[in-house]
């Protein structure tokens, strides 16, 4: 009777451990389930939902930190036509973005519109010197109008930078190449990014993620339009991804991640790299490969990006875009940083550029169940082109066409203290709870079903042996 008792109060044991084994297995799929439908549901980009709230306004801080080239020998550019030799100077750091969108307007399509609002306030903590440092930097003026200004009215272009005793080179505050002064040769406000406050970037129309949340965040529209007008080309027109401050969730690391800038007027994409922890969360870091801005010959679908055969040596030039198409035609390149990437001959036509992978590339950490980009550095380089003349003085010494690097830019952002934690007690450690429930179940009920069914085995034959 009492090695009965044993057997059967074994038996029960490995029946319960399968049991709870088993419940623990059913639990993978349906809590798996749950946190995609929970993830889905929070996602989509409608008022209440925890998506709309981060979407509306930037809830990180953005800075855009700025390095400028410093002209050390411009005599010996224009008098012997010497290579210039450039140091950085910077950063200059303004906080960006703090505005939230405008405009919110919800349509029938599923899709959402807003206009972005630009606005940038210098912050003197993070900078090396105030907005009034002085560089020797290059004349935007003389350089821009040097492309946009035909041939034949070069001359009387000569005379106005003679009578206007302008250069190639100027000597400028921080401020004034950043935002804008009045230049007295074309009669306007010139500057790298002048006009920027109070100018809109948009109107866009976003898709929502409501009908399909495999849509969600992925742009529509661009002003109205779904394709570009800059390129002339079908494929270098498209509108591709989000605007890369979310994608949508359950990220799949095998797979290219698209977005469109309209800072570079154009799509791209950014390939996996590694996992980070950011904050006790586990993020994706995404990044620019080479291929973005190679020559034609190494990536043919840049061919219909090369506008300039003659500047770019017969579409054989890595590492610039040339976006004068949607800059009003003013000789403005992009490119990564100190050229990261780019042709030789870029990096030799000048003196003082080391690119480095580490602090020129550009890269998204993003969390891959929501898709949200918890942090990023885009980092890009504003060029503009000059060369050789025998009409305009300052440029008869000029040997050859040069891209030269204005300044390059550091945007970045990151998750805050206050949002990881929330982040962490919505969804991080309800999905570590889970998966240790499921672990739990799973390891005690497989342990005790074996250990009942090797001890009822040992009784069985405990009780064989006395039989015989």
């Amino acid at each position: 009777m009492g090695c009965c008792s044993v057997r059967c109060g074994l038996i029960a044991g490995a029946t319960i451990g399968a049991l709870l084994a088993v419940l623990g297995g059913v639990l993978i799929p349906v809590g798996n389930s749950i946190i995609k439908d929970n993830v889905k549901k929070e996602a989509v980009i409608e008022n209440g939902t925890t998506a709309y709230e981060n979407w509306v306004s930037t809830g990180g801080i953005v800075y855009r930190q700025f390095w400028l080239f410093d002209v050390k020998n411009p005599l010996e550019v224009l008098q012997y036509g010497a290579k210039p030799v450039l140091t950085e100077k910077g950063p200059y750091t303004y906080r960006t973005r703090y505005l939230p969108k405008e405009n919110i307007t919800a349509h029938s399509n599923h899709t959402i519109a807003f206009i972005l609002p630009a606005g940038a306030i210098f912050e003197p903590s993070l900078s090396v010197g105030p907005e009034e440092d002085n560089v020797t930097s290059l004349n935007l003026a003389v350089a821009g109008a040097y492309s946009l200004v035909p041939k034949e009215l070069h001359g009387v272009l000569n005379l106005l930078i003679q009578a206007n005793k302008a250069s190639l080179f100027q000597y400028r505050t921080v401020k004034e190449i950043l935002w804008g002064y009045q230049d007295p040769i074309l009669s306007d406000i010139v500057g790298v990014f002048a006009p920027y406050n109070g100018t809109y970037d948009g109107y866009y129309n976003v898709f929502t993620g409501k009908d399909d949340i495999s849509k969600v965040s992925i742009v529509d529209r661009w002003k109205g339009e779904r394709q570009l007008n800059f390129w002339n080309d079908t494929y270098c027109d498209m509108i591709n991804g989000t605007d890369a401050s979310s994608f949508p969730p359950f990220l799949d690391k095998k797979k290219q991640l698209y977005f469109f800038s309209s800072d570079i007027c154009r799509s791209v994409s950014a390939e996996f790299d590694s996992s980070q922890d950011l904050k006790g969360i586990e993020v994706y870091r995404f990044m620019l490969p080479a291929l973005t801005l190679a020559a034609p010959s190494t990536n043919p679908d840049n061919l219909c990006y090369c506008k300039d055969t003659l500047v770019t040596r017969n579409c054989t030039m890595a590492g610039v875009l040339d976006v004068s198409s949607c800059r009003d035609g003013a000789p403005i390149y992009i490119s990564l940083p100190h050229f990261l990437h780019g042709s030789a001959f870029l990096r030799e036509a000048v003196i003082g550029l080391n690119p480095s992978e580490d602090q020129h590339s550009t890269f998204l950490d993003v969390e891959p169940i929501t898709g949200f980009t918890m942090r990023f550095a885009k980092r890009l380089q504003v060029n503009m082109m000059y060369g050789p003349s025998n009409t305009i003085t300052v440029l008869k010494q000029i040997k050859d066409y040069t891209i030269f690097p204005v300044l390059w830019l550091n945007e970045t952002a990151a998750l805050d203290d206050e949002t990881a934690d929330m982040f962490k007690a919505e969804l991080t450690s309800r999905i570590q709870l889970l998966e240790a429930v499921q672990v739990a179940l799973l390891s005690v009920g497989s342990i005790v079903c074996v250990l009942c069914s090797i001890a009822s085995c040992v009784v069985d034959r405990n009780s064989l042996s006395k039989l015989v």
